[in-house]
């Protein structure tokens, strides 16, 4: 097992906004409307933060996806150690249930973790990991992907062929993209991609989501 390092440091980090404008963003996070019901510590500001190498990476994949029709639209980056400490107590012990006819109506809590929605140790926090999806360019609506974002389940494993060939169709779009501009897809969740080349793959950091912290900690 490789050891691990945890640090605040952000000097390889870059605000998303910065490198690729024209990508949307709706950070999950920062609002109640997610699986756990409330906002996640360390989402100080509603940005998305990610390392510059996965950041130019996201540039290119942003291109292809315009020449398409299609803009792309994310929902979470990088993620604290703090926030995924907070999932992990939630999933264990806490034992409010409010959101579960929306993000995970056919698994109890305790399973979120041992399926692999939540993990212990997350990639977000690595860096360069980030949760998307595509908005059709014609008329500015998110692509129909048959599964809603954090949807805990089957459904949103990316190849379940119990959503529509439409649905599917548009999931391989989006897969296809980004591992042509060399990011790793997730296999329970059509959402989730790796930079293959992550530049910090033993390192976890801690600083929050805020880009008045990133403008001002930089090494």
């Amino acid at each position: 097992m490789c050891a691990r390092d945890y640090t605040k440091d952000p000097s390889g980090f870059v605000l998303l906004s910065d490198f690729v404008p024209q990508i949307i963003q709706e950070i999950r996070y920062y609002s109640t409307y997610n699986f756990v019901g409330e906002r996640i510590d360390g989402y100080e500001e509603p940005c998305a933060i990610i390392t510059a190498e996965a950041a130019r990476a996201l540039k290119s994949a942003s291109n292809e996806l315009n020449v398409m029709g299609y803009r792309l639209k994310v929902f979470d980056a990088y993620r604290p150690t703090t926030a995924v400490k907070q999932f992990v107590f939630w999933a264990l012990e806490d034992t409010d249930i409010r959101m579960k006819p929306y993000f995970y109506p056919e698994i109890s809590k305790e399973e979120t973790i041992s399926k692999g929605y939540i993990a212990k140790d997350s990639s977000h926090s690595r860096g360069s990991t980030i949760d998307l999806t595509l908005l059709d360019m014609q008329t500015g609506k998110e692509v129909d992907m048959g599964s809603p974002f954090d949807f805990f389940g089957e459904l949103s494993h990316p190849t379940c062929r119990e959503v529509t060939d439409e649905q599917y169709g548009n999931r391989m779009v989006l897969r296809r993209v980004m591992e042509r501009n060399g990011f790793v897809p997730y296999e329970n969740e059509w959402w989730h991609f790796t930079l293959k080349d992550e530049p910090y793959p033993d390192t976890y950091f801690s600083f929050p989501v805020s880009a008045t912290y990133l403008r001002h900690n930089r090494i």
